[in-house]
């Protein structure tokens, strides 16, 4: 029986690797690796007060640039961190630069595994992503240099494609690498299921804040997970991302990222992080939407 046990739940790990399609974020945080229990056991007091940098002005409020944020010495994910990453985002004109944007993925999925191993199984699938448009954004550059070590001068208003979330998007349709009818390794299609999951961590967030705390970390992840990914994944997928859930922790390991002692020392740090998110997934989704590119295969 024990060993029937045990093949099962190896077969259920197992599928959890194979079919997890993309909902959860990245990074590697070592100490991790040798216990289930959370990253994060002891909260430290050593806390240094930061400041969250804005890029454009007009921004400031809408991403909280004057509110105060706590960077916690000794853990891998860093409020500040994100932060910084999420405002270097916004581009011009509305637009998202792609570098910055990709590095904060990699912050958020810090702190996704900071939630524990178990959830790290999810990760991969994000590394994936990020690395194919960076790959795509290497191949670019690498035939742009070949172009102009060619040319005399580089054409007037010379732009790499894989800059923004605009360029990219206008250059892939334009070369017709984005199917609407089959899945392609483009990097919009890739950058849709990172929007996707970008709201579902939004959503996770504000449940974090509006939700009362006798409901659990699980419980709230399997809520926005049902509202936003659930309905682009197929049913092994979704009772895969049910264990998840259940092996989530308490929520008080949440404060410890953020590095607060109560809910109500970590609302207005919600708050922040939530509001730089919207504004980067607003800008997304604009882009997709006016491309029809919300429902790529």
């Amino acid at each position: 029986m024990r060993m029937r046990r045990c093949v099962v739940t190896a077969v259920t790990l197992s599928l959890l690797l194979f079919l997890s399609s993309l909902w959860l974020p990245q990074g590697t945080v070592q100490s991790c690796e040798e216990s289930w229990r959370p990253c994060l056991n002891v909260f430290t007091p050593n806390r240094e007060v930061v400041r969250a940098a804005v890029t454009d002005a007009a921004d400031d409020d809408a991403l909280g640039g004057n509110d105060i944020i706590r960077e916690c010495a000794g853990q891998q994910f860093q409020v500040s961190r994100l932060l910084l990453h999420l405002s270097s985002a916004l581009g011009p004109a509305s637009d998202v630069l792609l570098e910055p944007y990709l590095l904060c993925w990699e912050e958020l999925i810090k702190f996704m595994e900071s939630l524990g191993p178990l959830v790290g199984f999810f990760t991969h699938k994000v590394e994936e992503k990020i690395t194919l448009i960076r790959q795509l954004s290497l191949e670019e550059s690498t035939i742009f240099m070949t172009e102009d070590a060619q040319r005399v001068a580089p054409p007037p208003h010379h732009s790499h494609a894989y800059h923004s979330v605009r360029s990219m998007l206008e250059a892939e349709l334009q070369r017709g690498v984005v199917s609407f009818d089959s899945q392609t390794p483009s990097g919009s299609r890739t950058l849709l299921r990172l929007h996707r999951s970008l709201l579902w961590l939004q959503l996770l967030l504000e449940k974090l804040v509006t939700e009362p705390e006798g409901r659990s970390m699980g419980e709230l992840c399997r809520d926005a997970y049902l509202e936003v990914l659930a309905p682009h994944h197929p049913w092994l997928v979704q009772r895969a991302a049910e264990l998840v859930f259940h092996a989530m922790p308490d929520r008080k390991v949440f404060l410890q990222l953020v590095c607060v002692r109560t809910q109500e020392e970590a609302e207005p740090v919600i708050h922040v992080i939530v509001a730089a998110i919207q504004e980067i997934h607003r800008r997304t989704q604009r882009e997709l939407e006016i491309r029809n590119m919300l429902d790529l295969p």
